[in-house]
């Protein structure tokens, strides 16, 4: 039998550059890290700095939740709703009294009524600096029953489009139901 070999012995008698590892990169890893540090500056940086197609998408989902909510408070409340549009806002505004058309700030009198709060307590909704609605606004209204009026003549009006700058997705109000959707 032979004696045991020390594990220490053994370590001794070794090279010094096998005994120990090296630290470090090699130049394979230090290549694909600035590669992958070249895509990520050519496509993902511009896109998360660019954020004025986030701003547009959630313009376009605020102003959609904020039409819904106009159409609800309408049928629940039973009062007309007036939605007055601007090139970069909405406003509501409930009619003065019931089964009255007094929103439309062309016709005497003046419109009446209360604002209309949003669902968190805003009183309109604007977008920031550069979202805009790019499609041709209307004004108008929701009845007592939810369905979208004509703000100066009170008749029903035509489905509604509203398209947001930069969003593919438009808000669509259909004419007989009000419904409000993508």
């Amino acid at each position: 039998m032979s004696p045991p070999v020390s594990l220490d012995f053994a370590l001794e008698s070794m090279p010094a550059s096998r005994g120990r590892r090296m630290r470090g990169f090699t130049l394979v890893e230090l290549v694909m890290v600035i590669v992958l540090l070249g895509v990520l500056s050519v496509y993902a940086v511009p896109r998360m700095i660019n954020t004025g197609d986030f701003y547009a998408r959630g313009f376009h989902d605020q102003s959609m939740a904020y039409l819904r909510y106009a159409q609800k408070t309408a049928i629940a409340q039973r009062r007309t709703v007036c939605v007055t549009l601007s090139a970069n806002a909405i406003s509501l505004r409930i009619a003065g009294a019931a089964g009255i058309n007094n929103c439309d700030p062309a016709s005497p009198p003046a419109p009446s009524g209360t604002a209309l709060r949003g669902p968190a307590g805003e009183a309109g909704l604007s977008a920031r600096s550069g979202v805009v609605f790019s499609s041709t606004l209307t004004s108008f209204n929701f009845d007592g029953l939810g369905q979208p009026v004509n703000a100066s003549t009170g008749a029903a009006a035509p489905t509604q489009v509203l398209q947001v700058a930069n969003v593919t997705s438009s808000i669509t109000i259909e004419a007989g139901t009000g419904y409000v959707h993508d």
